[in-house]
């Protein structure tokens, strides 16, 4: 099985506001291709999620995937909490309705053993973290930077 790692990073200009998401997909032939998006009116948490969302969508099937996040939120969120927010019909433990439903249905699709979730601290000199961080930070100002295709 190929492997791949993806790194993914949300940014919010205000929470809520102007958004941006990244992907950086690293395949082990040595070629990355990033990914970006933006958002009018959203929060951070969101651009997490759909940056994780879009970088297992552009990943393709078989692939042994690590996914590495800034975002406890995203990990925690994707391996731990959702098991219980799905046996309570998407509640939380308040039984209030679990936030960003929407995005973790569809994460959850995506989601598969084949997925190593990770965690990374932010702005600690990781590379691929930090250039994630580059881009999604220029959507949420609505700037298009240019991104790495191979």
């Amino acid at each position: 099985m190929n492997k791949l790692t993806i790194f993914s990073d949300g940014a919010c200009s205000g929470n809520p506001g102007p958004g941006g998401w990244a992907a950086r997909l690293l395949y082990d032939d040595g070629r990355i291709n990033e990914l970006g998006g933006h958002a009018a009116d959203t929060t951070n948490n969101r651009m997490e999620l759909q940056a994780a969302i879009e970088g297992l969508k552009a990943a393709g099937a078989g692939m042994a995937i690590t996914m590495v996040t800034d975002s406890e939120y995203l990990r925690k969120g994707i391996t731990e909490w959702i098991h219980s927010w799905k046996r309570r019909g998407w509640r939380t433990a308040a039984k209030k309705p679990v936030l960003n439903q929407d995005l973790w249905r569809e994460l959850d699709t995506l989601n598969s053993p084949d997925i190593e979730w990770r965690y990374t601290k932010g702005h600690s000199g990781d590379p691929d973290n930090e250039r994630c961080d580059e881009i999604a930070q220029a959507f949420s100002r609505g700037d298009t930077p240019p991104l790495h295709r191979a």
